[in-house]
């Protein structure tokens, strides 16, 4: 099972086995990581699990849709490497991505 790490604003490392098929967001929610609130439930239909995927894992984690790039706009704090969790699927090639939480999400 491909393992997460999620870190807190202030630095703070959560790591989590997460199951294939899932997303980044439910991994957060169901391991009780603090940060991600997921108001929509993964719909992508708020920007409640915005994250930051280390730069080394951009490239891997696939392309923003346009429904996610409209969500994002809701955002605060983007950066270049700003996704939402709920839209990025888990897989076997993820094992270690890392993601960071901002800081308007504490």
């Amino acid at each position: 099972m491909p393992k997460i790490k999620y870190i807190e604003h202030d630095g703070k490392e959560h790591e989590a086995e997460v199951p294939n098929g899932w997303s980044v967001m439910e991994g957060a929610v169901k391991n009780l990581i603090p940060g991600i609130d997921a108001d929509c439930g993964g719909a992508c239909a708020c920007a409640t699990c915005h994250v930051y995927v280390d730069p080394a894992w951009a490239d891997k984690v696939g392309e923003k849709s346009d429904m996610e790039e409209t969500m994002l706009d809701f955002a605060q704090e983007l950066q270049p490497t700003s996704r939402l969790s709920c839209q990025i699927k888990v897989s076997p090639e993820l094992d270690g991505l890392v993601v960071k939480m901002p800081k308007s999400q504490h």
